[in-house]
């Protein structure tokens, strides 16, 4: 399914409203809501929206497990290790303060977010992502961004098997480049890591009880047309596994769709 919002404000205040109501249906339940979470700039509209709506209704977010999808990760003796948690470009660092600090602004301490919900995989134990996830029940909602030039998912590049699991993973140059706009204090392609722990498309499809992929901006169209063009999965373009995603639904938005405004 898709949807076309004016801008990508409206898309963010949308899903936003959804995961909300995510949340507290789960509350209710006395369960945990756990939302997958990419980092970088596409869901940027998302994470604004939702600390605003969370801050005005004064919603309970204890039980928001966030679930983020990557790390970049550097060589430590015969295996790899996080990346420094503080550095510019590190997940962490963004999962920490630019989703779960950012949605526990406004709330009294009870209803924030505590950093124990905040998770990711283990790259020296990459598939006990995959057993954590299970355990939990899987994830309510996966929210998925697409790459501009080669529509990678995390960090699975062209060619990922639809089986493929949490793993590291060699960066391709295309995700690379693409990683330099989405962290700008990277100067040249050579301070970009080589290397990363990702969850797979396999977890992704396997994991996901409910999925949106968000593409926006004029920048977007190619990978908004070439998306739309696939009725399964194709290894060539990563982001065709939102055909395999129960409840896998693009929202976008007029520049992105190339509809004029309203």
């Amino acid at each position: 399914m898709l949807k076309v919002f004016d801008n990508a404000r409206a898309l963010g205040e949308a899903l936003a409203s959804e995961i909300l109501s995510g949340v507290e249906a789960a509350s209710v339940a006395g369960r945990p809501y756990l939302l997958g979470c990419p980092g970088g700039r596409s869901l940027q509209s998302t994470y604004e929206a939702l600390s605003h709506r969370a801050a005005a209704l004064q919603a309970n977010l204890s039980g928001l497990v966030i679930v983020m999808m990557d790390d970049y990760v550097l060589p430590e003796g015969t295996g790899f290790v996080h990346c420094p948690p503080n550095d510019h470009y590190s997940c962490r660092r963004f999962g920490r303060e630019d989703i779960v600090g950012l949605l526990n602004q406004g709330l009294p301490q009870a209803k924030q977010i505590p950093l124990k919900n905040l998770w990711f995989p283990d790259p020296a134990n990459t598939l006990e992502y995959e057993q954590r996830l299970k355990a939990a029940g899987g994830i309510d909602l996966f929210l998925l961004a697409s790459g501009a030039s080669d529509g990678h998912v995390a960090f699975n590049p062209p060619g990922s098997s639809v089986d493929s699991l949490t793993r590291i993973i060699p960066l391709a140059a295309t995700t690379r480049v693409d990683n330099m706009q989405t962290f700008p204090d990277f100067k040249s392609l050579d301070q970009v890591p080589g290397h990363g722990v990702s969850v797979g498309v396999g977890t992704i499809i396997q994991h996901s009880k409910d999925a949106v992929m968000v593409i926006h901006g004029a920048h977007k169209q190619g990978a908004l047309k070439k998306i739309l063009s696939f009725k399964d999965y194709d290894p060539a373009w990563p982001a065709s596994l939102i055909t395999r995603c129960v409840g896998g639904r693009i929202y976008t938005d007029r520049s992105a769709s190339g509809r004029e405004s309203s």
